[in-house]
């Protein structure tokens, strides 16, 4: 893989092509890209006007409203990070029936010792790591995509 890492803004750009199930297929094609910028998981109190932030991701859970947002609104919005974060995109179409993709990738990070937490979306998996562990994040990737070859 090349180690060149490839940054970018708000997320990865999306793809147009088919999503891929097998897994081997996945960790062979998958390119992390290490977005730029921090980002911070964040809850906002009942009635926050939560589009006026543009959020990266939203979820609601029974004890409220979680976001993901970028360091800069959380810390404008005052808002709390439960957990600051790096964001690292997979570039790789993922089928969401696929299995054992999120499974090889947080174990290949747990064995750096990097905690994450994945997030899928319909084109994408999302891999958020704390911000000082990015850089071994990548590499750990890295190394999980060479084995894979």
């Amino acid at each position: 893989m090349n180690m060149a890492w490839r940054w970018s803004s708000r997320g990865a750009a999306i793809s147009n092509t088919r999503p891929i199930a097998e897994l081997s297929e996945l960790l062979r094609s998958m390119q992390p890209v290490l977005n730029e910028g921090a980002y911070c998981f964040v809850t906002v109190p009942p009635g926050f006007d939560v589009m006026s932030i543009n959020p990266i991701a939203t979820f609601h859970e029974r004890e409220g409203l979680s976001l993901i947002v970028e360091q800069h609104v959380a810390v404008s919005h005052r808002l709390e990070a439960a957990f600051r974060a790096a964001w690292i995109t997979l570039t790789v179409h993922s089928d969401l029936n696929a299995v054992g993709l999120t499974a090889a990738v947080s174990t290949a990070l747990a064995d750096a010792g990097i905690s994450c937490n994945v997030v899928a979306a319909v084109h994408h998996d999302h891999v958020f790591v704390p911000i000082d562990r990015a850089a071994d994040a990548m590499r750990a990737l890295a190394n999980l995509h060479d084995r894979s070859r």
